[in-house]
């Protein structure tokens, strides 16, 4: 009697994913770390100074966090109320922060008391930041206005109303230190000179503006709200550039890398873009569990931290090449160990002495084995969702045997079920169309009969019946588009001369060539 044949399962192409020079950078992350803010974290930003402590505002607390502290080293919870956008100086020596109740908060870092309050603005204060030379604060808030602080004297300079909704984000010029710039839900951008006393420039974002950002060398300006990135020319006026529209919902945050080179943009869709600056193409994506509120890069991207709504705080850190050298690798056998004797040749008095290869049957070779073809389709049928190549292959060889419509008869209702769940499922996929179509049809005719016994099946055959004819009406679709590009195609080819045309031409040249000729 021959030996059993296992059954063999057809492999399909998997379409791999495209390696790139950002695919390796980007994934070159360690596990993220968790941790557990007490509300919806609004605002992190990295201190420009080493060892590059960041400060994490969430509700009304701002947590300074070590580069690799899962525990706060330093709070400031001074705020009757929620606490918004604490933001460093650019000498890491103080910090600024707006709150529910429309004040605006200076602290020394070394310190824990407000150094200075700021009050003046009528309700919640969403964005605060330092002017470049440090000595001015600007602010923005839900009364529509944007005001500009002095620090020593604790005195407001200049007040700007010119927006007709919240002010809800901003950022200054590290190059100008008397510019700045606010984003409002009321669709527009507006750059702020505060040596005069109105608006230089306004662009129409065209959604709700939450976050905005200048390059670092000021002459791009990026803008989000909505659905949409934009990247605006401030140099011609506020001419805009590049729409971007790659997320599904909302886009809350933008960050820069520290060269400058890739834009990264978070969104309540839970993703993270990043977009290459020259081609603004997306070149990586990042998935998180929760919508982002806020994202913040360490300086040379040492460490990648993301905020979302439900509190969590998502830090990453990026591998260093030196630790991978610091522990020497153990020495292992060499190439020519494994192979040694394998082209050896034996002599006329050597014994030879061959050892067999034990084959291990898989569960469903087994059964097939001793003829229990219904047992084999039922085990692989638990499997469904992990490898339905190998359900597919099983019902190819019963099918192949002649046996497939006994396996499938003789089910109960939830046995059934399970198979007509795998059909709807798989059923009109390419790679198992034609074999689980004729299976479908086997199962038509053994049940009919008994149909209308139960409601499951019933609803389950009206669910197949329904998808075949989504499928049907798609691939007429399909027919029909293909046969207008066949005519399409067809217009464009060059018409080939006929042989009539060829003999006029040739009896034109013939008479020209006489004509010359005398």
């Amino acid at each position: 009697m021959a030996s059993y044949k296992p059954v063999v399962v057809q492999s399909f192409p998997k379409l791999g994913e495209k390696i790139t020079q950002d695919t390796l950078y980007w994934k070159n992350y360690k596990t993220p770390v968790q941790i557990k803010e007490f509300g919806a974290v609004n605002k992190i930003d990295f201190s420009p100074i080493p060892p590059h402590n960041y400060a994490v505002t969430a509700s009304s607390r701002i947590h300074i966090y070590g580069r690799y502290s899962q525990e706060p080293i330093k709070t400031f919870s001074r705020f009757k109320d929620a606490a918004y956008c604490a933001t460093y100086r650019d000498d890491g020596k103080l910090l600024v922060a707006g709150s529910e109740e429309g004040v605006v908060r200076l602290f020394d870092i070394s310190g824990r008391a407000a150094l200075r309050q700021f009050d003046g603005h009528t309700k919640a204060v969403h964005v605060v930041d330092f002017l470049s030379d440090k000595y001015r604060i600007f602010s923005g808030a839900d009364d529509y206005t944007s005001k500009l602080w002095d620090i020593p004297s604790a005195t407001e300079i200049v007040s700007y109303s010119e927006h007709t909704d919240y002010v809800r984000c901003g950022c200054t010029s590290k190059l100008n230190t008397d510019l700045f710039v606010t984003g409002s839900y009321d669709h527009t951008v507006k750059v702020f000179d505060v040596r005069t006393e109105k608006s230089v420039m306004t662009v129409e974002h065209g959604q709700p503006v939450e976050s905005v950002l200048l390059f670092p060398s000021g002459g791009l300006l990026v803008s989000a709200g909505g659905r949409y990135v934009k990247v605006w020319d401030i140099l011609k006026g506020g001419q805009l550039l590049v729409s971007l529209k790659n997320h599904h919902k909302t886009v809350t945050c933008l960050c820069l890398s520290s060269s400058g080179q890739r834009l990264l943009s978070g969104s309540l869709d839970r993703h993270v873009k990043v977009y290459s600056t020259t081609s603004y193409k997306v070149v990586h994506s990042f998935d998180y569990a929760a919508s982002i509120l806020s994202l913040a890069l360490a300086p040379e991207d040492e460490t990648i931290v993301v905020g979302m709504t439900n509190g969590v705080l998502n830090v990453r850190h990026r591998k260093h090449e030196e630790s991978k050298e610091r522990f020497p690798k153990k020495k292992r056998p060499g190439y020519r160990t494994f192979v040694k004797g394998r082209n050896y040749m034996p002599k006329q008095e050597d014994f030879f002495v061959s050892k067999p290869v034990r084959s291990h049957l898989k569960k469903y070779d087994k059964l097939l084995k001793s003829f229990q073809v219904s047992k084999a389709l039922d085990v692989v049928l638990e499997a469904r969702n992990r490898t339905p190549e190998i359900t597919v292959a099983v019902m190819q060889e019963l099918n192949r045997r002649g046996t497939l419509k006994n396996a499938l008869a003789g089910r109960d209702e939830t046995q059934l079920s399970i198979l007509l769940a795998f059909l709807i499922r798989y059923v009109v996929e390419p790679r198992f169309a034609p074999m689980l179509i004729k299976a479908a049809e086997m199962i038509i005719d053994i049940y009919l009969p008994v149909v209308g016994q139960s409601a499951v099946i019933d609803k389950q055959f009206l669910r197949l019946q329904e998808i075949i004819e989504k499928e049907i009406d798609y691939q007429e679709e399909l027919l029909e588009v293909l046969g207008m590009m066949d005519a399409l195609f067809a217009t464009m080819t060059r018409k080939k001369a006929t042989s009539l045309e060829e003999n006029k031409t040739n009896g034109i040249l013939r008479v020209l060539e006489q004509a010359t000729s005398n």
